[in-house]
């Protein structure tokens, strides 16, 4: 019994309510985030993403940077990478991210507020990206030769219709590639291991090859993506100054 509550005591530091406290909090925020982002359903919102859209594919273009369809064309060209890269897709924001979080909060508990906060702020920042600058994927541009490579894998068709949990258009900033930061870099840096180490660090990445290959972002989209990260964890780094002690990203203890 000594040993079980030891145990418990290691991994939930601050109690079952505190776990359940933060279960409950990002429940509430991802489906707000869900949400908020979905009620987009206007007339002019069609229009205006794919407009968005060709104008970052012409701002790539003048910059030389408008590589998305060899990306794609290369990753459908191995059936095998094109359905990692889908499988990765997929996962990325729900199994990968979901089970970071929960690594972080029991094996990583002090440093688990700061990025949870950084989460927070992050999904804030991307409902206003959405509402500003709806954008539509490439997967939407067949004549550029892109095609939905989730969907081939998946077997089922993207809605391209905006309801109350979906937005086809919420391409801009790409928050696979925010999370992968927000993920990436605080376990490349907590994990022990070094092999560990190497792949958060690559991770992000990794992302960014992925949804391009599946033709769901832009470049444009990551490196948004990665400046909404980047946002972020400065007003992480800035709430932490309020409550050094709960907040700060750091291996010391911690109270939420």
């Amino acid at each position: 019994m000594h040993r079980v509550r030891a145990l418990q005591a290691r991994l939930l530091p601050h109690g079952w309510f505190d776990l359940v406290r933060q279960v409950l909090l990002f429940f509430l925020a991802y489906n707000g985030y869900r949400l908020v982002r979905g009620v987009a359903d206007d007339p002019g919102v069609t229009a205006a993403a794919f407009d968005n859209a060709r104008q970052l594919i012409s701002i790539e273009q003048s910059l030389g940077l408008f590589v998305e369809p060899a990306v794609q064309a290369w990753s459908t060209g191995t059936h095998f990478l094109e359905d990692v890269a889908s499988w990765l897709y997929i996962n990325a924001q729900t199994s990968v991210t979901v089970g970071s979080l929960a690594f972080l909060y029991l094996f990583h508990n002090p440093s688990f507020y700061f990025v949870r906060n950084m989460f927070m702020v992050a999904m804030g920042i991307a409902l206003i990206g959405y509402t500003v600058y709806p954008t539509a994927p490439p997967r939407f541009f067949p004549e550029w030769g892109f095609e939905d490579s989730v969907s081939n894998f998946v077997g089922v068709t993207h809605d391209s219709s905006v309801n109350a949990l979906f937005n086809p258009y919420a391409a801009v900033p790409s928050m696979h590639v925010a999370f992968a930061l927000m993920i990436g870099i605080p376990l490349s840096r907590l994990v022990k291991n070094r092999a560990g180490r190497i792949f958060w660090t690559v991770y992000p990445a990794l992302v960014v090859f992925v949804i391009v290959a599946t033709g769901n972002h832009f470049l444009a989209d990551a490196v948004l993506g990665a400046l909404t990260a980047g946002v972020s964890a400065y007003a992480a780094s800035w709430l932490a100054r309020a409550r050094p002690a709960a907040w700060a990203f750091t291996r010391a203890g911690a109270t939420a």
